[in-house]
């Protein structure tokens, strides 16, 4: 057995100062020969009692408890003092009862700090896991509609051509059933907080042009946009256009259209 071993047991008592004074000596002796692991252990133990000073919720006395502290206080103040006991009358098991109870307690309480804090990691885990499942059904939903419109031959094509110089080709293709989609490639991006919006211009004489979706392109130049709920139905649509505006969209437009398609 190590020199260790020996004295692993004492460590406990020996913070909460429960050891006699032989085995305080013995202890105190080895830990005078540099011994790093004992050492490390006391510092632990001693960190661990503590903190047990925080566990216990802090109270007031009442007043009736002051008043018989106060009458006891005086009666032992009258009372011929005693002369002190030699030895203390608490046997050295329950002292380290006591300090097994003591770090077994900070244990369970340590224990269960790491469990809730295992348990908010889970759950924040979880809730990612939740929405990137939520955004993944989306986009599958959104590329089935996206199919569905490009392939059904009931679909209007309506060419969107550019309004300023150099400006790539657009089309798109409205389905009465699944909805509007707009493809293109290359296309330039918005200026810095602004972003290009869809608009449906009605044929109704002096009708306003309807909002529809915000978007961007991507970072290859690739449009593709699905508007499912189109806010116009396509026979009362007589445009399609796509302005440039201030990140958020607007609700009538402040540029002129960059790209302007007919519907017929």
């Amino acid at each position: 057995m190590s020199d260790c071993d020996q004295f692993r047991e004492l460590i406990e008592a020996y913070a909460l100062g429960a050891l006699d004074a032989s085995e305080r000596a013995a202890f105190e002796a080895h830990l005078a020969t540099g011994c790093g692991n004992c050492a490390k252990a006391v510092a632990e133990a001693r960190g661990l009692v503590a903190q047990l000073a925080y566990l216990a919720p802090g109270a007031a006395p009442s007043d009736m408890l002051k008043g018989r502290l106060v009458r006891a206080v005086r009666a032992e103040a009258q009372t011929p003092p005693r002369q002190a006991p030699q030895k203390s009358q608490i046997p050295f098991w329950m002292w380290a009862g006591v300090a097994v109870l003591l770090v077994f307690s900070v244990y369970s309480i340590w224990n269960s700090r790491q469990l809730q804090s295992e348990i908010r990691e889970l759950e924040h885990r979880t809730a990612e896991l939740l929405q990137q499942q939520k955004e993944l059904h989306e986009q599958l939903a959104l590329e089935e509609r996206k199919s569905m419109i490009l392939t059904d031959p009931a679909s209007a094509s309506i060419p969107m051509p550019g309004t300023v110089p150099d400006a790539p080709m657009l089309e798109a293709k409205w389905n009465e059933k699944f909805g509007l989609c707009v493809m293109g490639h290359k296309v330039p991006m918005p200026a810095k907080n602004h972003v290009l919006q869809l608009w449906l211009i009605p044929r109704k004489e002096g009708a306003k042009p309807m909002p529809s979706m915000t978007f961007w392109p991507d970072a290859d130049g690739k449009l593709v946009l699905v508007v499912s709920n189109p806010p116009e139905p396509m026979d009362q649509t007589k445009q399609l256009a796509i302005t440039e505006e201030p990140e958020g969209g607007s609700a009538e437009p402040t540029t002129s259209p960059r790209w302007v398609g007919g519907v017929s």
